[in-house]
C-alpha cells in the first residue's frame, strides 16, 4: 500500500511526554500516527483536516473543526467525559464519538475525592503551613469537626460517585446523592438516600461534585446555592471545574459562607490554555486546596487510557465496532446503513 493511501491518525493532543503506547498500536495495525499539540480549534482544523480518526485530550473538537474534517470516521477522547466534542455535530457528519468507560480511573477519582475532603476537613494545608513556620499547635487549625455521623452529598451518582459513597460508609459518614437521571431505587440500592438539588445544598456537610460538564450543570454551583449551604460545609469539585463559579466561591470562601473548598479543576480549566497564568484569586486563600485535575491520575489509570484510545481508533479505521461508542444509536438512526 502506498504511504499516503495509509489511514491517518491524528492525536490532537497529550500531556503524557510521548506517543509511545499510541504508537505500537496504532502503526501496529497498518495506520499512520501524527501527533501534534493543539489548544485551540484551529488548530485542530491545521493537524487534523484530513485525518480518518482523531484523538484528543483537552483540545476541542467542536462544530467548526468537525465541518471542516474531509474523512474522519472517529473521534475518541482520552478519557470520561466528552464536554469538549460536540457529539451533535459529529453525529450529523456521520462520525463516531468514543470515551473510555469510567472504571479506568474510578477508584483514582474516588481517592481524590476523600482525599481533598479529608485535608480540608482534618486542615491538612493549615498544619502543614504552620508546623513549617515554626508553630507547632493543635490550635492551628481550629475548629475541626468529626467526620463520622456527618452527610456527604453527592452531585450526581455514576459509577465514580458510587465508588466515593462506599469510602464515606466507611469513615461512618452519611451519604445523599441527587441525578435526576436515575430512578431513586438505583440511589438507594447502591447506598444513598435519593434527595431533591434543594436539598442536597441545604443538608450537606460535605457537597462532592461528580457532575459531567453539560450546558445544565454549567455553574450550577453559583452563589444562591453556596449561600444556601452550611457555614461549616465543605465543597469538593472532582469533576470538571466550570460547574462552579469561581467569583462567588471566592467570596463563599472569603466571607465564610462555606467552610472550605478541595477542587480538582478551576473555571478556566487550565489545561485547555496555552500561557495559563496562576491569576485565579481562589490561589490567594488559605482554605482551599487546588490540584491540577490531577483525581483520574495514576500510573496505572495514564496506560489503560491511552491504550483504549488507540484501540478504540484502530478498532473503528479496521471495520470493527468501537467498544464505548458515545453516539452509536444516534447514529445509526440519523445514518442507516453507516455505523456498524
Amino acid at each position: 500500500m502506498t504511504h499516503h493511501m495509509r489511514q491517518t491518525v491524528v492525536i490532537a493532543d497529550y500531556d503524557y511526554g510521548d506517543v509511545d503506547i499510541e504508537r505500537a498500536i496504532i502503526e501496529g495495525a497498518g495506520l499512520r500516527l501524527v501527533a501534534a499539540d493543539c489548544k485551540t480549534e484551529d488548530d485542530v482544523i491545521a493537524a487534523a483536516r484530513d485525518a480518518d480518526a482523531v484523538i484528543a485530550q483537552y483540545a476541542t473538537v467542536g462544530a467548526t473543526a468537525i465541518h471542516e474534517f474531509t474523512r474522519c470516521k472517529v473521534i475518541a477522547r482520552y478519557g470520561t467525559g466528552v464536554d469538549i466534542v460536540d457529539v451533535d455535530a459529529a453525529t450529523r457528519r456521520g462520525i463516531l464519538v468514543t470515551n473510555v468507560p469510567s472504571d479506568w480511573c474510578e477508584n483514582e477519582v474516588a481517592d481524590h475525592a476523600m482525599a481533598l475532603l479529608l485535608a480540608c476537613a482534618r486542615k491538612i494545608g493549615v498544619y502543614d503551613r504552620a508546623t513549617r513556620a515554626g508553630t507547632w499547635r493543635w490550635q492551628a487549625g481550629q475548629p475541626v469537626q468529626r467526620l463520622q455521623g456527618h452527610t456527604l452529598g453527592l452531585l450526581a451518582f455514576g459509577a465514580i460517585a458510587q465508588a466515593v459513597a462506599a469510602r464515606a460508609h466507611a469513615f461512618g459518614m452519611q451519604v445523599v446523592a441527587h441525578d435526576p437521571y436515575l430512578a431513586s431505587g438505583d440511589v438507594a440500592a447502591h447506598g444513598a438516600q435519593p434527595v431533591s438539588f434543594d436539598e442536597l445544598i441545604d443538608r450537606t456537610d460535605y457537597l462532592v461534585v461528580q457532575a459531567p460538564l453539560t450546558p445544565e450543570t454549567h455553574h450550577l454551583i453559583g452563589e444562591p446555592e453556596l449561600r444556601r449551604m452550611k457555614p461549616t460545609s465543605i465543597l469538593v469539585n472532582t469533576a470538571r471545574g466550570p460547574i462552579v463559579d469561581d467569583k462567588a466561591l471566592y467570596v463563599a470562601l472569603k466571607e465564610g459562607w462555606i467552610a472550605a473548598a478541595g477542587l480538582d479543576d478551576i473555571e478556566e480549566e487550565p489545561a485547555k490554555q496555552r500561557d495559563w497564568e496562576p491569576v485565579n484569586p481562589l490561589f490567594g486563600l488559605d482554605n482551599v486546596i487546588i490540584t491540577p485535575h490531577a483525581a483520574y491520575y495514576s500510573e496505572e489509570a495514564i496506560r489503560t487510557v491511552r491504550d483504549f484510545a488507540a484501540c478504540e481508533v484502530t478498532r473503528v479505521l479496521t471495520g470493527q465496532p468501537p467498544l464505548s461508542p458515545v453516539n452509536a444509536a444516534e447514529l445509526a438512526a440519523a445514518h442507516p446503513g453507516r455505523s456498524r
